[in-house]
């Protein structure tokens, strides 16, 4: 067996030619390699090599194509381009999430119980007799998926670039969740962050209304913040401005900052929004999300930071709206609920 030059560059080499002509004996030595030597690959290795080997993923079984994902994945991470990188890790995600939905249902016809936890080895015999072995597959790689899903997803240009693909993987994935009780809350919330999006935010205190943009918001922790920064710090409604630390390591900053809530966060029905949801539950009305801020009820403070440290995000005002304007927004607006249970 003759190998390409050491480290991870050569193990990209090996691993790619040996998938390609379908050698699985030598592509499960170039497998071990490609794990070996990642730690200690140099930058042009990484950059080189993450487009490479998410190239063939495709071509891979699907028990090890998982972890290829994920080492595509941190190649993206440190470096590699995310852009080159997403189709085939897209591809993957999509065929696992359908192994894993496939599984839920085999899971559930053949007596139910609860799901068992994905560990680091393979799903046992009697797993895979119940449910098949690639639905198994597909069920217990879904964590790596995520990891390397999320990975690129962190990059604006993977997520304009899914287009109406994030719709279905969201599909699949509600499915997976909803029969297997299993939350992948890191995948959820990064398939529906949202770019370039538009938000009509009124203060019902002070009776203002804005038109602000946000984008790459991972939860609505971080919206909270950049909308206090922007509306409370800019001078426009009274409250707790946060500091310029705490909005920093909301936009690009690493780490995180203790911060106070300035707002209750309401949807136009009256309904609360927690602070634990995404942007993508405001609802839409007049094809704008539309969101209400109310004196906070009670006394909150949390770490100021992003749900997705790589990922950059911020929350622009364009502009405040007119006394007409505001009127006309506020007109869709319901009191707030009481909370109850």
């Amino acid at each position: 067996m003759i190998f390409s030059k050491a480290g991870f560059g050569g193990a990209v080499a090996d691993f790619e030619a040996a998938v390609v002509a379908q050698d699985a004996k030598r592509s499960g030595k170039a497998f071990v390699r490609l794990q070996e030597t990642f730690g200690q690959a140099k930058e042009a290795e990484l950059l080189d090599g993450g487009p490479r080997l998410a190239a063939v993923l495709e071509q891979v079984p699907p028990g090890p194509r998982a972890v290829v994902a994920v080492l595509v994945g941190a190649c993206v991470e440190r470096g590699a381009d995310a852009e080159r990188c997403a189709p085939g890790v897209r591809a993957g995600l999509r065929a696992a999430l359908e192994a894993a939905a496939a599984f839920a249902e085999a899971w559930a016809a053949t007596g139910g119980g609860p799901f068992p936890a994905p560990d680091a080895g393979e799903p046992g015999e009697e797993i895979a007799g119940r449910a098949g072995s690639d639905a198994a597959v597909g069920w217990w790689t879904l964590p790596q998926w995520e990891m390397a899903a999320v990975a690129l997803l962190n990059h604006r240009a993977v997520r304009a670039g899914a287009g109406g693909d994030r719709d279905e993987l969201l599909r699949l994935l509600t499915a997976v969740e909803q029969a297997s009780g299993r939350q992948f809350r890191s995948l959820g919330h990064a398939l529906q962050v949202l770019d370039d999006e538009p938000l009509v935010a009124l203060h019902r205190p002070s009776g203002t209304g804005y038109a602000l943009r946000f984008f790459g918001i991972g939860d609505n922790f971080q919206l909270h913040t950049l909308l206090a920064d922007a509306l409370i710090g800019g001078g426009h409604v009274a409250g707790h401005a946060p500091s310029p630390q705490e909005v920093a390591v909301c936009r690009e900053t690493p780490g995180q900052v203790d911060t106070v809530g300035a707002f209750d966060l309401t949807a136009p029905d009256g309904g609360r929004l927690w602070n634990e949801g995404a942007p993508a539950d405001i609802p839409v009305v007049d094809g704008v999300r539309l969101l209400v801020l109310d004196e906070p009820s009670y006394r909150r403070s949390w770490p100021a930071g992003r749900f997705f440290p790589g990922m950059r995000g911020d929350v622009i005002l364009e502009r405040p709206f007119g006394p007409e304007e505001t009127e006309r927004w506020f007109a869709h607006v319901s009191p707030v609920k009481e909370l109850t249970g």
